[in-house]
């Protein structure tokens, strides 16, 4: 088997057609942010309390000269509040996309209705409604042309031809079953919709099919050119929805990011507004676990003051993940 006839096989994830370790691409990716900002809470805290048992003067003696647990709390308290400043940014950032004349939505439902009939003829029924269904449906429809294609060149007397095509066939339908399984049970607005729209590789199939219908044009009948034409014009077709479901997922996240940003922002400032105010080198005398009270209040305050920024980052992670895996939109291969 030749290199090129090699390249028309490749993974069906995404995260193996990239070079970043397994594990990492799952924490930037499929981890639930909830669980993933829990988690940076918990370092954060482990590492207050770590750097407290390794500093030589206890944290109450330091307190008692000094007010550098009132400052470092203080700063939380204008950051926690300049956080507030940066939701309701992101969220008129959203709602600019939403915002329009008359004549801008109309326009927007034309644009929407002519690419719905291009679909509709491309499927032959009723273009599905639902982001998952219509992400299975154009799956389907370029596993059931591919099909297509091989049983129409299957008579072809190019034996290469029959070959690359079976090849090309074969790592198609292997990365559309994956795709079904990942779409199973999946809910829009989350992120196992995305998911499987990115394991999609339809770039790739792009380009080999055009790079096959090129290298063998000389051997092709009017059938099998238009085998090749139906096949390019399903994996084209997936490109736009891909994209625009993905701007869709990220307009969601954007709001449910306002949102959770807002929702951690009230305890934050209230524990943070608490060491200010009411924190004393003799709160909480004595000792829980061998270590002192003030170390364990001191951790645990700032792990929660800074909530609100484990929860951005915890979204920016995935989201500029997302965005550059996908920055292109046609068969140009970036990773």
């Amino acid at each position: 088997m030749s290199d090129e006839d090699l390249e028309l096989a490749a993974p069906s994830h995404l995260r193996k057609r990239t070079d970043v370790n397994r594990y990492v691409f799952w924490v930037l990716i499929d981890l639930n942010r909830s669980v993933l900002v829990a988690g940076f809470a918990f370092v954060v805290f482990c590492s207050f309390m770590l750097l407290g048992v390794l500093e030589s003067t206890s944290l109450r003696a330091m307190m008692t000269s000094g007010d550098m647990v009132e400052t470092v709390f203080s700063g939380l308290v204008g950051a926690i509040i300049t956080s507030t400043t940066l939701v309701v940014s992101i969220n008129q950032l959203v709602l600019s996309q939403e915002i329009g004349s008359l004549g801008t939505q109309r326009e927007r439902m034309d644009s929407t209705m002519d690419f719905y009939q291009n679909t509709d003829e491309l499927f032959g029924t009723v273009t599905p409604a639902s982001p998952v269904e219509l992400t299975r449906k154009l799956i389907e429809t370029c596993e059931e042309r591919a099909v297509t294609l091989r049983e129409t060149v299957a008579g072809n007397d190019d034996e290469q031809l029959r070959e690359r095509v079976d090849l090309y066939v074969e790592d198609l339908v292997d990365n559309a079953e994956t795709a079904y399984d990942d779409l199973e049970d999946a809910d829009f607005g989350t992120f196992t919709v995305v998911s499987p729209a990115l394991d999609f590789n339809y770039a790739k199939k792009m380009f080999d099919i055009r790079r096959l219908g090129e290298d063998h044009e000389e051997s092709l009948s009017d059938d099998e050119r238009t085998a090749f034409r139906e096949m390019l014009e399903a994996v084209t077709m997936y490109g736009p929805v891909r994209e625009y479901i993905k701007v869709l997922y990220i307009q969601w996240a954007l709001v449910k990011l306002s949102r959770a940003i807002l929702y951690a922002s009230i305890p934050a400032l209230i524990v943070a507004g608490g060491m200010v105010l009411f924190t004393e080198p003799n709160t909480l005398p004595g000792t829980f676990l061998g270590f002192d009270n003030m170390l364990w209040l001191v951790s645990a305050a700032f792990a929660v003051s800074v909530v609100p920024f484990l929860v951005f980052t915890a979204y920016i992670l995935r989201l500029a993940t997302l965005a550059k895996q996908t920055l292109t939109v046609g068969p140009l291969i970036l990773s």
